[in-house]
């Protein structure tokens, strides 16, 4: 925000991009609460918008006037453009592809500076922070109160034992999130697999003594926030929900976190989703399901998950698992490029001397002019002689 104001102050314009409209809708509550009677105009855009808004936003994004946009993929839409877009931020940037990403740069006359936002970032960003390519700023402290989530691996034929903790939980006054699997060749699939989860539940946990909300991505937006509105008033103990909540949702009594068949998550995802408890200042915990006999990557991801709550780490767990993708072009992960002796995720060291000589030849010889450094300057060329180069998409 302060960077946003300060954007502003120079006669700037800012952005915020978010995956979801809950998320949307969080940041611009805030954004409007911290600037109210400094001038500053907060819009928020989503695909929800109404076109009569759509064109006042229009109208103001091409003034002279400094504002701030808050909204999700709407924001890089054909229609929309800024006049003097200084700063874009990207939150939850593991949820966008690098071509999305790009798009905000085209907003604009003049690209803008960049700040990207992650718990856990992508395979791609973290080999470019690797590469220093990207600038890194690090929080990893804990707001004071907060205690660090107990993340726990429980196979099917331990449920019963997982439901007590659950109902334990539940007298205590606590509540329960419990989420389900988002496979994306089959949307059907996934509702049905909430259903039949659901139907469960409620013969474990049968009303009235217990109340389950639901939430998934095929409800209109008024009963989401039915569902969402149970559950923040504490109507609700139970919430049974899709990766839907994965981000934007802050319940600071909810702190168990259950999630079923967690072997289909990537890691990412299960550190977002373990994100969504430990808000509050009781002992929060994130419950992994899975069958007994689960592959051999799925087992490392959830020891990963088990062994620490540093996003890095995990980040860098999932840059081994999965590779570094395409630094020049748009795949997030895997490895496009075939690296002779180094090892993105091994060499860490190595790398980073590496930088620091490349730093201080271009520093001596931007150009690459230097007989010393032609073999250098025609690598260069070779490999950037592919058409489009996405390298300084962060």
């Amino acid at each position: 925000l302060m960077a946003m104001l300060i954007a502003a102050d120079n006669g700037y314009q800012s952005c915020i991009m978010t995956p979801t409209e809950i998320l949307a809708y969080q940041h611009f509550r805030s954004v409007t609460a911290f600037t109210e009677g400094i001038g500053i105009e907060v819009l928020l855009l989503t695909g929800s918008t109404k076109s009569s808004e759509r064109k006042r936003i229009a109208a103001m994004l091409g003034g002279d006037k400094p504002v701030i946009l808050i909204g999700t993929h709407a924001l890089i839409e054909e229609s929309v453009r800024f006049s003097r877009l200084g700063l874009a931020v990207i939150d939850e940037q593991h949820r966008f592809g690098v071509a999305q990403r790009a798009r905000l740069w085209e907003k604009s006359s003049r690209p803008p500076h960049v700040l990207v936002m992650t718990a856990t970032p992508i395979p791609r960003t973290l080999a470019m922070t690797l590469y220093g390519d990207l600038d890194v700023s690090v929080i990893d402290e804990m707001p004071p109160g907060r205690l660090p989530v107990k993340t726990m691996h429980f196979t099917d034929n331990e449920r019963n034992k997982v439901y007590g903790f659950i109902r334990k939980q539940i007298a205590e006054g606590r509540q329960i999130y419990i989420v389900y699997p988002l496979i994306e060749e089959s949307e059907k699939l996934d509702y049905r697999n909430l259903e039949e989860g659901l139907d469960i539940l409620t013969s474990v946990f049968p009303p009235p003594d217990y109340c389950i909300s639901v939430l998934h991505g095929k409800m209109t937006p008024a009963n989401k926030e039915v569902s969402m509105k149970l559950f923040r008033d504490g109507q609700a103990q139970i919430m049974v929900a899709t990766t839907v909540i994965e981000v934007g949702v802050d319940i600071p009594n909810a702190t168990v976190m259950l999630i079923e068949s967690s072997e289909r998550f990537g890691l990412s995802q299960l550190h977002q989703l373990r994100g969504r408890v430990g808000r509050g200042a009781g002992q929060s915990y994130c419950i992994l399901m899975s069958p007994a006999k689960i592959s051999k990557e799925a087992s490392v991801r959830i020891g990963t998950m088990v062994s620490t709550n540093n996003g890095f780490e995990i980040a860098e767990a999932d840059l081994t698992l999965r590779g570094p993708g395409d630094l020049e072009g748009t795949q997030q992960s895997g490895i496009p490029f075939d690296l002779k002796i180094s090892d993105l995720a091994r060499d860490g060291q190595l790398i980073e001397y590496a930088r620091r000589v490349a730093a201080s030849i271009l520093e001596k010889d931007p150009l690459l002019t230097d007989e010393n450094n032609i073999v250098l300057r025609n690598e260069l060329n070779r490999i950037f002689a592919r058409k489009y180069s996405w390298s300084n998409i962060s």
